[in-house]
């Protein structure tokens, strides 16, 4: 297969287990990228849509989707939809990504749809004008097809992992997916970070995870620790990035620190590319 296109910069993010703040991060990471001057994507690949509602685009108003792209129906340009926030777009999903697999099962491009849809997004008109730098692809919470898409176009991996108790089961199960996604779809993709969500500074056990995800990922592991935050809960319901609903609050600064290291560890990548 071909080579990924340098820019932009794909990553997936991703973990079988629900719950951990995959979406959440999506949304606000995409959000504190734009707000640093980054031009960014969301890919909603996740049939439930939680993106698309976050970044405030209604069911009803969502017309073209992933769904579209990935059967064939449609060039992702063409399903692209601003957000309310500056420099952030959004590819919405729908229930419809369902029934995908079933439907592309036999195809012999099956795992590949996403990146040549990103490729053929790179000769669009409306990437000459926009020209995205990041373009952050919401996967559902298992390890299906539309994962398997995803992490077949990305440059890089993102996983959320929840400060709990069993945060590290099934890390390993994903780590294996990767590591047979680079042997066998995409030899470029790489671990970009985990990033632990949902951290309790008043529970014991949230610190006891982050000392062991700490000393068994090592570097892998973000410095930013994403806090548990009510605010960041409370914005998806008024179809808003935390960052636009309250900019001041905890979880809100995290993203913006997170978004910032992102860019540092890309620009690491790129020297030692170089």
């Amino acid at each position: 297969m071909s080579m990924l296109p340098e820019n932009p910069r794909v990553l997936a993010l991703a973990n079988q287990k629900g719950g951990v703040g995959k979406t959440t991060t999506a949304i606000n990471l995409g959000t504190a990228l734009a707000a640093v001057g980054e031009k960014v994507l969301v890919i909603d690949l996740d049939p439930q849509g939680n993106a698309s509602t976050g970044l405030g685009i209604e069911r009803r108003d969502r017309g073209l989707s992933t769904y579209d792209v990935l059967s064939g129906d449609c060039e992702l340009d063409e399903a692209i939809k601003e957000t309310a926030v500056n420099r952030l777009w959004v590819a919405p999903s729908t229930m419809d990504l369902l029934g995908l697999e079933l439907e592309i099962a036999s195809s012999g491009d099956r795992a590949f749809r996403l990146r040549n849809a990103i490729q053929n997004l790179t000769r669009s008109r409306l990437y000459q004008d926009i020209g995205f730098t990041y373009v952050l692809v919401d996967c559902p919470p298992s390890l299906n097809l539309l994962t398997i898409n995803a992490l077949a176009a990305s440059h890089s991996i993102l996983v959320p992992l929840q400060c709990e108790f069993f945060a590290l089961e099934g890390l390993s199960q994903l780590l294996s997916t990767v590591e047979q996604v680079r042997n066998a779809l995409n030899g470029e993709l790489t671990i970009h970070g985990i990033v632990l969500t949902m951290y309790d500074s008043r529970n014991n056990l949230s610190a006891q995870v982050v000392a062991d995800v700490r000393e068994t990922m090592g570097d892998a592991v973000y410095e930013t620790v994403i806090p548990r935050n009510v605010r960041i809960s409370e914005a998806p319901s008024y179809g808003k990035p935390a960052l636009l609903y309250d900019l001041k609050c905890a979880g809100s600064q995290a993203y913006l620190k997170l978004a910032s290291e992102i860019i540092q560890r890309e620009r690491d990548l790129r020297r030692v590319a170089a």
